[in-house]
């Protein structure tokens, strides 16, 4: 087949970002998957004296804090390029330049992929592409759910008050999408409703089809698309402003019962990996002489979270990462144990 033909989401699946950096010469610091140094990008303005340059290697994603350029592994070799990654065209011969590495490292040519399934319109390498670059993220929803059962047993059999789950908006769902779950509205910046994540109350459903939790999906409105990125922000950060102190957990439970506990000014990254967006929205929670907490489970997903938090927000501000013993997490603590672990106020 010839190589003129390409499959973004595959190529990006197959393409090595170390070879990536490597190739175009980025003199990063090599530390676990999180990689830092001087920024390399021709297009870079500003100072280069300064480590602003993060690439997480296994997610295939930078970003330069210094000049504000992020993206992916195409969009890196674009810009190295001297192309233009928002340019559809730029992109795909970025593209097809790494696909020519990938085919020439093992001698051998992608296979055609198969054709779509009867009724399934076969998506072009322009729309792969849009997905990624176009669609209203994040926008606020124009309805909210309705019916909830705020006294669901699930949440005060484990310890929350009525109290927290008012201040959370938390209640079971019986109809719709979320049926079965513990809806929990998110909210921007603006504190303004952007979706609701869902909490199954049944563990035994839980399954390859049936995730723990489920998150919002894109949506068209109006001939708009909108998508849901839960990377591009950080679950309770609308309350909290120039903070001295903020603590940074993994999960949605590790916010409301520090919050319960008298802990303020505490976020969640709603999983155990940070992107650089919600590295950036962090730092700015934070007052310049302020400190962040991180609290992320006992576990190695937890430490990965850690350091690749601690990399991207370390030269910024004062950074401190509360280890837990092997499999504990914030919910295990009790009050004296978290006040003895993380600042109060």
């Amino acid at each position: 087949m010839p190589h003129d033909w390409v499959n973004y989401k595959s190529l990006r699946a197959e393409l090595s970002f170390i070879d990536i950096l490597h190739h175009y010469g980025a003199e990063l610091k090599e530390r676990g998957e999180q990689w830092q140094g001087f920024c390399p990008l021709p297009t870079h303005q500003g100072k280069r004296n300064s480590p602003s340059f993060s690439a997480n290697v296994g997610r295939g994603i930078w970003q330069c804090f210094g000049c504000g350029a992020k993206g992916n592994a195409i969009e890196f070799a674009a810009m190295m390029e001297g192309l233009n990654p928002d340019n559809p065209d730029d992109f795909r011969k970025a593209a097809l330049l790494l696909q020519k590495m990938c085919v020439g490292k093992d001698g051998e040519e992608r296979e055609q992929p198969s054709k779509p399934k009867k009724g399934i319109r076969e998506r072009s390498e322009q729309e792969d592409h849009e997905e990624e670059t176009s669609g209203v993220v994040n926008a606020p929803l124009d309805f909210e759910l309705q019916r909830l059962d705020y006294s669901h047993p699930y949440l005060w059999e484990r310890g929350f008050t009525e109290e927290t789950i008012k201040m959370f908006g938390l209640g079971y769902c019986e109809r719709g999408l979320m049926k079965g779950r513990i809806a929990i509205p998110l909210h921007d910046a603006k504190g303004a409703l952007i979706g609701y994540a869902g909490r199954i109350v049944d563990e035994e459903a839980i399954g390859e089809n049936t995730p723990r939790y489920l998150f919002p999906g894109s949506r068209e409105r109006n001939g708009t698309r909108h998508v849901f990125r839960k990377s591009a922000f950080l679950y309770n950060g609308f309350r909290v402003e120039n903070a001295l102190r903020l603590v940074v957990v993994e999960g949605f439970t590790g916010v409301w019962w520090l919050t319960q506990a008298g802990i303020k000014n505490v976020v969640a990254l709603m999983g155990a990996s940070c992107s650089e967006t919600q590295a950036g929205l962090l730092r700015d929670l934070v007052a310049e002489d302020g400190s962040i907490w991180l609290l992320p489970d006992g576990d190695k997903a937890g430490e990965r979270m850690a350091e690749e938090t601690l990399v991207m927000l370390a030269p910024y501000r004062f950074v401190r990462w509360v280890k837990l013993p092997e499999e504990q997490q914030p919910t295990d603590m009790g009050k004296e144990e978290l006040y003895a672990k993380l600042p109060v106020v």
